[in-house]
Order: structure tokens, then C-alpha cells, then sequence
């Protein structure tokens, strides 16, 4: 259904229909902070398409790997030796200690996955990172979509098919309310959004801050280094906090300000919640993903989620010198990696927006062997090529409909550890898919039903 669904959204084009629309929606991206930087978010003219049945099952194969996350984490929680096999370094070990006062350390995330429509049965779905520290866009997504609802041609697809959108921006006020709930339970709080100024992504704080206070629940945008902390009250610009809704990466907190900031004097005296807690940084780095894989580790999850792994999760592992199984037959990891380089992607430990990743495939030998050698003096993965989603997208080039594939990197959204709920989506040209990067682009993703 879905290729004859994009089928009939691009018949309803041509040069005229494509200037229109994207003249409004261009007016209506700059009108609603829908941009990253001064950077239009969207440069396409169509939304990314799932049937119901594609939906159900990324929300099912999500939801059961965060049953094997929930796994890992309790058991990092008592060995202290795991995670450091993760990578945890000395600063976010004694982050790690702060207890949030609720129990996920990842009341929201965001998985990196690539879905490919399937003529028949199930989608195929792989996994490759997750964002279990401050996954950003819900924001974005939810007002792009809206932008999208009031164009012509997708009033006009609509006569064709049912169209429904997954909003973002409540389930993550509702989640911020419930962690606050679960370890304060005072009311009514004041929301923080934190993170540092003059960040490309301040546009979304401003669509969130609109939106927290459209719900009647106080809020406003500070940084870190406009806040202090009398022993009671966290405050930003002098205003009190009751919830942080942390948009500034720990690691970068951490790097300028150690175990000393008046965020972590007031996490110590359990005076401030804050979303997500420095408890998620062993999940979120890149690492995680070789201990779910690495058959080192198969004991610690169930069944279902061993088969969740295997279908969903690509082969992952530390890169370094080791024997490990691969299709189930031994290989020496090394050496294997050196001759096999067009089957894996070499990523840092922890880094984002692209920065650091080696697609080998895209690499001659000389720059794979290098990489190599630079990996082993850092913590650093070794991910096993997945099949990567592309489709056709129309968009206005130089006065013409231009449609053309592009990559499609489909996140969905996590809140409070169990749930799946609505997605990120990006496309690229290139394989890096990245908008922090500097390419590409978002657009929503709608699910949609033949009228």
C-alpha cells in the first residue's frame, strides 16, 4: 500500500503545484521557529508514510528492546565493572551516583533505526544508536506536521486516504509531570529547559516553552551558567526550578564544571528533578549496543528479547583484540574487521551528530586501516552493515519539481523506559544521516489508511 500510496501523493505535483507549496510551506516554517540555526528544517514536499500494521510493529520491537535495556541497566547498577566496560569515565561515575528519585534513567529516548517497506509481512526494522540523554526534534515534528496538514496537496491526498499525525510535544510534558510525580510529588512545578546558549536547537526550546505554558504549567529557557543554588531552590535568571528538562548533554556539563554546579548540588540534596538523570549516560553510549549483542552477555536478557536482539540489533562490538562469534563461527575480531571493511561502520564511543563515523564501504583500505589504529587508542564500535531505507521524495529545485531518493532515518521516540510513541525523521542524501551535521532533512511522519 505504501508505494502506491507515495504513487498517488506525487501524481498530485507539477512545477506549479510544487512552487505553491512549498512557497507556504516555507512561510510557514519561518513563521513557527521551524528552523535548525538559520536553517529551514524541511527542503521536501512530502511526509514520510506507515500503514498502522508498520507502526504497530516498530512500537513492538521498541518496546521489547527496552525491556533488554531496563536488563542491562539493573545490572550495571550493581557492577560497577560493566560499566565501566562501557566506557563510564571517572566524572560520569560519580555522576552516575546521583539518584533521580525515580526509577528509569531514561524517561525519554529516541532510537536510530532504519525501516524498509516490504511487499509482503513485516517491515524490516534495524536499530543502529539510541539516544537515551536528550533526544531532541518532538518539537520540531509536532509543528512541522501541523504546517503540513494545511497545504493543498496533502488536503487533496487526504481525499484518498486517511491521514493521522503523532504528537509529541504532551507525551513529553506528561512524561516530565510523572518523573517529577514519582520523585518530588510537589505541585505545581516550574519547568527549566536548560542548555547553553545560543545552540542551534534554541528554536525547539522556544516551541516547547510555548507549548508548556499553553498547558498552564510555568516554564522558561536558562543555562547553565545563569544559575545558582542557595542550599533549597535551584534557580535560573533568578527564577526558581522545580523540573530541569535537560537539553545540555551531560558530558559537556560535566567536561566544563566536573561534580561542581549548583544542577548537582541541588540533584545531591534532592531538591530538583531533572530529566533526563545522569543515570542514562551507560545507555546511551554506543557501547550499550555491543553488550546487547556480544554473545558474552546473552544471559541477561529472556528469550524474546534474545530474538529481539538478533532481528533487530546489529552486530555490534568493541573494537579490539578478542575471538567473538560471527553468523555463529568463530573469527579473530582484527583481522576479520582489516579484510571485511564494505560489512561495517566504525563509530566512537560517544560522540554525536555524525562526528568520528567510518563507513567502510565509503573508505579506501589505506583510510580503514587508519581508522583502525586511531579506534584502538579510544573506546570505539564496530557496527555490522544493516540494510538502509531509501525512498523517493518531491521537492522545488531551481524552479522544477524535482523528485529523487533519499535516505530515511526513522527514530522513534521512548518515554519512561517502556513505551514507543511518534518519530523523528530525517533524510539525506549521503549515508550520514545527520541534520546536527550540517545535511539533509526533517520531515513528520504520518500513518496512513485507504479511505
Amino acid at each position: 500500500m505504501i508505494e502506491e500510496a507515495i504513487h498517488a501523493y506525487h501524481d498530485l505535483f507539477d512545477d506549479q503545484v510544487a512552487a505553491e507549496n512549498f512557497g507556504l510551506l516555507k512561510e510557514k516554517m519561518e513563521q513557527r521557529h521551524l528552523s535548525f540555526g538559520e536553517r529551514l528544517l524541511c527542503t521536501v514536499l512530502r511526509p514520510h508514510f506507515l500503514t498502522p500494521h508498520e507502526y504497530q510493529k516498530m512500537k513492538e520491537a521498541c518496546e521489547t528492546l527496552l525491556g533488554a535495556f531496563d536488563r542491562l541497566y539493573e545490572t550495571m547498577v550493581e557492577a560497577p565493572a560493566l560499566r565501566t566496560e562501557v566506557g563510564l569515565t571517572e566524572l560520569e561515575e560519580g555522576a552516575f551516583a546521583l539518584n533521580p528519585g525515580y526509577r528509569t534513567p531514561t524517561p525519554t529516548g529516541r532510537l536510530d533505526s532504519f525501516l524498509s517497506h516490504e511487499p509482503e509481512g513485516d517491515p524490516t526494522i534495524h536499530f543502529v544508536e539510541y539516544n537515551a540523554e536528550t533526544p531532541a526534534g518532538a518539537g520540531y515534528e509536532d509543528v512541522l506536521s501541523e504546517a503540513f496538514f494545511e497545504l493543498p496537496v496533502m488536503k487533496q491526498f487526504q481525499k484518498q486516504y486517511r491521514v493521522t499525525m503523532v504528537p509529541l510535544r504532551r507525551r513529553v510534558l506528561d512524561t516530565l509531570l510523572a518523573m517529577h510525580r514519582e520523585a518530588r510529588g510537589q505541585e505545581p512545578p516550574t519547568i527549566g529547559i536548560v542548555d547553553w546558549e545560543d545552540v542551534p536547537t534554541t528554536n525547539e526550546f522556544e516551541i516547547f516553552n510555548e507549548f508548556f505554558l499553553s498547558q498552564g504549567v510555568d516554564s522558561f529557557i536558562t543555562a547553565p551558567e545563569r544559575m545558582e543554588y542557595d542550599g533549597k531552590t535551584l534557580r535560573g535568571d533568578g527564577k526558581p526550578i522545580h523540573i530541569i528538562y535537560k537539553r545540555v548533554l551531560g558530558s559537556e556539563l560535566l567536561q566544563r564544571y566536573g561534580l561542581e554546579h549548583p544542577i548537582l548540588y541541588a540533584l545531591r540534596d534532592g531538591n530538583v528533578t531533572m530529566v533526563n538523570p545522569f543515570r542514562c549516560k551507560p545507555l546511551h553510549k554506543k557501547m550499550s549496543f555491543a553488550l546487547l549483542s556480544d554473545e558474552r552477555y546473552n544471559d541477561l536478557y529472556t528469550v524474546e528479547q534474545r530474538h529481539a536482539i538478533a532481528m533487530h540489533i546489529p552486530w555490534t562490538r568493541k573494537l579490539g583484540e578478542r575471538k567473538t562469534l560471527l553468523d555463529g563461527e568463530p573469527i579473530d575480531l582484527l583481522p576479520y574487521i582489516a579484510d571485511h571493511k564494505d560489512e561495517f561502520v566504525m563509530k566512537p564511543n560517544d560522540e554525536y551528530g555524525g562526528k568520528g563515523v567510518i563507513i567502510g564501504w565509503e573508505s579506501s583500505s589505506e583510510e580503514w586501516h587508519a581508522a583502525m589504529q586511531e579506534g584502538l587508542k579510544e573506546p570505539t564500535i564496530i557496527q555490522r552493515k544493516v540494510k538502509i531505507a531509501r525512498e523517493d521524495f518531491p521537492s522545488y529545485i531551481d524552479g522544477r519539481l524535482n523528485i529523487s531518493e533519499r535516505l530515511v532515518d526513522l527514530d522513534p521516540y521512548l518515554f519512561e523506559g517502556n513505551a514507543m510513541h511518534g518519530f523523528l525523521t530525517r533524510l539525506a542524501a549521503t549515508t550520514l544521516l545527520n541534520v546536527t551535521a550540517g545535511g539533509g532533512s526533517v520531515t513528520p511522519t504520518f500513518i496512513i489508511e485507504k479511505t
